[in-house]
């Protein structure tokens, strides 16, 4: 049952219900996504971040390990994401001027659907876990600029921001 017009939203059904795409007819293609968010913090902060001095340990890589996990679990968090079987995530790091942590994520997967959620999902959850894990010591953290990158794979090509 496909009435879907070029133009009509993907997630809801002719009766203007939320629903699953239903995505069984479409080709396995490689398909892969990057994301990025910020997170301004104090100097203190990010000194103690960088010498590894804050208590509740290693924050970049637990934030790393996060990330990676919230990818694997995005069917879990957003109702309407196909369960994926990634082939790869990885969450970086860079520290910009003024003290602000660029954090990237990448997934990538050989599959039927896109990766921009879980890409999405990894970099957001990677940046609320430094929140977490510094809000003892900086509760003035701002966390913005959420936003893909990048997604390659899919009937709409490569696209890049």
């Amino acid at each position: 049952m496909n009435n879907k017009q070029p133009n009509d939203l993907t997630h809801v059904d002719p009766q203007g219900k939320a629903s699953m795409v239903d995505i069984s007819d479409k080709e396995v293609t490689s398909r892969e996504a990057r994301a990025e968010v910020f997170i301004q913090l104090t100097t203190e902060t990010v000194t103690r971040i960088q010498e590894n001095s804050m208590k509740k340990g290693d924050v970049l890589s637990v934030a790393r390990i996060a990330g990676i996990q919230a990818a694997k679990k995005c069917a879990d968090l957003i109702p309407l994401c196909h369960p994926l079987m990634l082939s790869k995530v990885a969450v970086d790091f860079e520290w910009k001027e003024n003290n602000r942590l660029r954090v990237e994520s990448y997934c990538k997967l050989s599959g039927k659907t896109g990766v921009e959620m879980e890409a999405l999902t990894a970099a957001s959850v990677a940046a609320l876990t430094i929140f977490d894990m510094c809000k003892a010591i900086d509760k003035s953290m701002i966390i913005d600029g959420l936003k893909v990158l990048e997604k390659k794979g899919g009937r709409s090509g490569h696209w890049v921001r």
